[in-house]
């Protein structure tokens, strides 16, 4: 089954940029099976956190996306919700809820939340989050009172908690220390497993990307200019055209033991 797929995309923040013809992706067209762990890959501004949100339909695009083979643009909000479950780069804090409350509102699909009934499939769910994620024990604390790295773990949480079976990931090791990293990895190893979930991730940290991914897509200034499995886009340096630079060479000086 095709999870994602994507025709001659083009997006931008603003309407008027789209018609003026000043889109920031420009004509991304790929198509992901089912189960596929996809890293997203290229230098800053080349457009990877925007190709996530319009797989979300969050800004402007013209083109098609694709969700399970429905197009996105005649799908309500809790519809896509179904399909994709997407953790932004920078998550806000609006209001101080608590850490519980906060992954509770993943379950909103289900008429579950804070202002819903809480079934004991919910609480199972969002316990079980909560566990995987190392968070159990700030259940009851405030969100303002948390460090960058507990509260990046608090949103995860939350994109676990929605159950979509296409799990979207804007730089997800941002502010977490390295074993909090290497247990997150395991958990998105291990439910990238499962039959039907599919792993899409955007990220700066490339031995991350190399491990919690089979394919990459590789972008530069708005345009695709890789797409494929991971081997064979290495065997084609694709990867040093993509950031103008060698990268394989530096990663293999960084080695420190």
């Amino acid at each position: 089954m095709i999870a994602v797929q994507c025709k001659n995309l083009h997006a931008a923040y603003e309407r008027n940029a789209l018609k003026n013809g000043e889109s920031i992706l420009k004509g991304i067209s790929f198509s992901l099976e089912s189960g596929t762990k996809l890293a997203i890959l290229g230098s800053n501004g080349s457009g990877k956190s925007t190709l996530l949100k319009a797989i979300c339909s969050m800004i402007p695009t013209e083109g098609e996306v694709l969700l399970n083979g429905r197009d996105s643009s005649g799908m309500k909000r809790r519809e896509i919700a179904s399909c994709v479950s997407y953790m932004t780069q920078v998550s806000r804090i609006f209001f101080s809820y608590t850490v519980y409350e906060t992954v509770l509102m993943g379950r909103y699909l289900y008429g579950s939340g804070l202002f819903g009934g809480v079934s004991d499939k919910d609480r199972e769910v969002v316990e079980n989050c909560l566990r995987r994620t190392g968070i159990f024990h700030l259940a009851k604390r405030q969100l303002s009172a948390l460090s960058g790295g507990e509260l990046q773990r608090t949103f995860l949480a939350r994109t676990f908690a929605q159950e979509a079976p296409v799990l979207m990931l804007d730089e997800p090791a941002n502010h977490l220390d390295l074993k909090v990293v290497a247990g997150m990895t395991d958990y998105l190893l291990e439910w990238s497993s499962e039959e039907g979930h599919t792993l899409i991730g955007v990220y700066h940290d490339i031995p991350l990307a190399m491990r919690l991914s089979d394919s990459l897509l590789l972008l530069k200034d708005g345009k695709l200019c890789g797409f494929g499995k991971k081997k064979e886009l290495l065997d084609q340096g694709l990867l040093e055209d993509t950031y103008d630079f060698d990268v394989i060479s530096y990663l293999k000086q960084q080695v420190l033991f």
